[in-house]
C-alpha cells in the first residue's frame, strides 16, 4: 500500500447571486440506523477496538493510491453543512482497481463487518449523502486513469472519469468545438455525482437531464466488480445507476454525448406580476419546436431595487421605464431565457429573439438583455461563489428543498406557497421552470411526476449561523416542512429531487410502483448494502 503524503450586501444581494441556478447533484450516502431529524450531527474522533481491526484489515490491501486514517474531518462535511458523520478512512484512489479492490474487500468481509463505502465528489451533497459513519469515503477527485478522450465523429462524445468536474469537461471539449448538451447550473461538480441524481438545468426541456445524454458507463458494483454498461450491454445496471443515488455502483467513467458548441449567448430576463401569465409563457416556450436554448425562472419576493441590481450584468431595453419600476412589497416572477449563437449569425439570432419575445406577456419595462460568451454563461454561478467565499457566506448551512410538481397542480401550489407560506422575503433564490417528460428516459432510477409537463421548484435557502430569526436554520427547516405538509394534504403529487427521507416507508412512498424494481436492483448489485449509506435507504447487512 502506498504511503500518504505529509498533511499539510449586502447580504441578500450576495445570497441571491450565488446559487442562481445550481442544481446540484452529488450523490452518495449513510445507513438506515443513522437516520436522524436533527439538523446537525457532530463527528466523533473516538476509534473503538472494532474500528482498529478494520484499519488493520484495510492496511493489508495493495493499492496504487492510499488510505488516510487521520486528519479526515473534511470527509464529514458537505455543502449542506448540516450533517457530519466521521468516516473511519478516506481512500485516495489512483486507479479504478483501487476502488474495486476496496469494495471487494469489504464485500468479502461479509456480515462480520459493518463497513460501508461512500463515493465523494466535490462535496456538494446537502444532507450527508456522500458520508459514511465509521466507513470508507472514496475521494473520487483523486482517481487517475485514461485522460479525457474526445470522439469527433458523426455522434461525438467524450469519455471522462467519474471524478472529473463538468467545468473541466467544458474546457476540454471546447478545444474541439464541442460541448455536452445538458448541464447543471453550477459546473464545479463531478460527473459521477450529478449522474447519480439527474443533472437538471435550463436545457432539460430540450435535451432532458444529464442522465439522458449518456452513452456508456463504467461502474464498480457493491460486489467490487468493474462493469461496463450501456443501453445494449448490462442495461439493467446502466439504467439503475443513472439517477440511482449511488445505490448500485460507483461511476468511474462515463461516455457523454456532445454537440457543436456555440460561441456566444443572448441572455435575457423579464418580469411578471401574475403567476398564470408567467407559467403559461414558460409552457408555451418549452412546447415550441423553435424556441430558446435555455429556459428557467425565479420567484422574487419583496426585493428592493431589483432591476438596479440587474444592471451590473444586463442592459435594460428601456432604461427610463426600467428606472421607474418598483419591486418592493411585490411577489414577482422572473423568466430567464437564453439563445446560443455564433457572431456571424447575430442578425438572425436577434430577429428570432424579437419574434419569440413578441409572443410573451411580461411587463414591458422589465426587459433586460446581455450578450456573453458561452463559457461565461455556463460558469456564471462560480463568480458568485468566489464573492460569497470572500464574505464567509459559502460554508454555511444550506437547507435546500427541491421538488418536482405536476403541471396541473402548479397554480394551486404557487398560490399557497408563494401567497401564504413564504411571506416577507426568501432566504435565497427560488427556481421554478417546466420540463417535458418526453425528453426524460423512464427506465432510469429517477422518480418524476406522471404528467407530461412538470415543474422543477427549488428553494435554495442559506441559513445564517447562530441566527434564531427568519434567516436561521430552525425557521427555514420549519418552512420547508410546511411546504411538504401542504403538498401531502393537498395531494399535489410532488416528488423530491435530491430526495431526503428518514424512514424506509417514506422511501417506498417516494418510489411508488418503482420501489420493487429499486429493491431488486439493490439485491443484485449491492446485496450487502455497502454502497452509499448516507442516503439512508437500506441497512447494512
Amino acid at each position: 500500500m502506498g504511503s500518504p503524503p505529509s498533511a499539510s450586501l449586502k447580504q441578500n444581494n450576495l445570497l441571491f447571486l450565488v446559487f442562481i441556478t445550481i442544481l446540484f447533484f452529488c450523490s452518495m450516502p449513510d445507513t438506515a440506523n443513522l437516520c436522524s431529524n436533527q439538523s446537525s450531527v457532530n463527528p466523533s474522533t473516538v476509534i473503538p477496538y472494532k474500528s482498529s481491526t478494520n484499519i488493520s484489515s484495510l492496511e493489508t490491501l495493495q493499492l496504487d493510491g492510499y488510505f488516510r486514517f487521520d486528519h479526515i474531518d473534511y470527509a464529514a462535511k458537505d455543502f449542506g453543512n448540516r450533517y457530519h458523520f466521521l468516516p473511519l478512512a478516506v481512500l485516495h484512489p489512483k486507479s479504478v482497481s483501487d476502488i474495486s479492490s476496496t469494495v471487494k474487500h469489504v464485500f468479502n468481509m461479509g456480515s462480520t463487518s459493518q463497513l460501508t463505502v461512500a463515493a465523494r465528489g466535490h462535496s456538494h451533497s446537502l444532507q450527508g449523502q456522500a458520508q459514511a459513519h465509521q466507513g470508507i469515503v472514496i475521494n473520487m477527485e483523486s482517481l487517475q486513469g485514461p485522460e479525457m478522450q474526445i470522439h469527433t465523429g458523426e455522434l461525438p462524445y467524450v469519455d471522462a472519469s467519474g471524478g472529473d468536474l463538468w467545468i473541466n469537461i467544458l474546457h476540454e471539449t471546447l478545444k474541439q468545438g464541442l460541448a455536452p448538451k445538458s448541464w447543471t447550473d453550477y459546473l464545479h461538480l463531478t460527473v459521477g455525482g450529478t449522474l447519480s441524481n439527474a443533472g437538471i438545468s435550463g436545457q432539460a426541456f430540450k435535451h432532458g437531464p444529464q442522465i439522458n445524454n449518456i452513452y456508456q458507463l463504467e461502474v464498480v458494483t457493491g460486489k467490487g466488480e468493474v462493469v461496463t454498461c450501456s443501453e445494449k450491454q448490462n442495461a439493467e445496471l446502466f439504467y439503475g445507476v443513472l439517477g440511482g443515488l449511488g445505490q448500485f455502483g460507483i461511476i468511474t467513467r462515463a461516455r457523454i454525448s456532445l454537440e457543436p458548441a456555440p460561441k456566444m449567448v443572448k441572455w435575457i430576463r423579464v418580469l411578471y406580476d401574475e403567476f398564470s401569465k408567467f407559467s403559461n409563457d414558460q409552457e408555451r416556450l418549452i412546447s415550441s419546436k423553435d424556441s430558446f436554448d435555455y429556459i428557467e425562472g425565479l420567484v422574487i419576493i419583496n426585493r428592493t431595487g431589483l432591476l438596479n441590481n440587474w444592471r451590473s450584468s444586463f442592459n435594460p431595453k428601456d432604461p427610463l421605464q426600467a428606472s421607474r419600476f418598483v419591486s418592493e412589497g411585490k411577489t414577482l416572477y422572473c423568466l430567464e431565457i437564453a439563445m446560443y449563437f455564433s457572431p456571424d449569425e447575430s442578425d438572425i439570432m436577434n430577429q428570432k429573439t424579437e419574434s419569440l419575445l413578441s409572443e410573451l406577456n411580461y411587463i414591458s419595462s422589465t426587459l433586460f438583455l446581455s450578450e456573453v460568451s458561452y463559457v461565461e454563461f455556463l460558469d456564471r454561478v462560480h463568480l458568485s461563489e468566489i464573492k460569497l467565499r470572500s464574505k464567509g457566506l459559502w460554508e454555511i448551512p444550506h437547507p435546500w428543498l427541491n421538488l418536482l410538481i405536476p403541471r396541473t397542480k402548479i397554480i394551486e401550489f404557487a398560490q399557497e406557497v408563494f401567497g401564504n407560506i413564504l411571506t416577507g422575503n426568501s432566504n435565497g433564490p427560488i427556481l421554478i421552470y417546466p420540463v417535458n417528460k418526453s425528453k426524460w428516459n423512464n427506465r432510469t432510477s429517477l422518480i418524476t411526476p406522471e404528467e407530461e409537463i412538470f415543474y422543477q421548484v427549488a428553494f435554495l435557502s442559506s441559513a445564517m449561523p447562530s441566527s434564531t430569526g427568519r434567516d436561521g436554520l430552525f425557521h427555514i427547516l420549519a418552512q420547508n416542512q410546511r411546504i411538504l405538509d401542504f403538498c401531502s394534504k393537498a395531494s399535489i403529487g410532488a416528488k423530491q429531487y435530491l430526495p431526503h427521507y428518514s424512514t424506509q416507508e417514506e422511501w417506498e412512498t417516494h418510489f411508488g410502483p418503482q420501489w420493487e424494481v429499486f429493491v431488486r436492483r439493490k439485491s443484485t448489485y449491492d446485496p450487502m448494502a455497502i454502497l452509499a449509506p448516507g442516503q439512508r435507504i437500506f441497512r447494512r447487512k
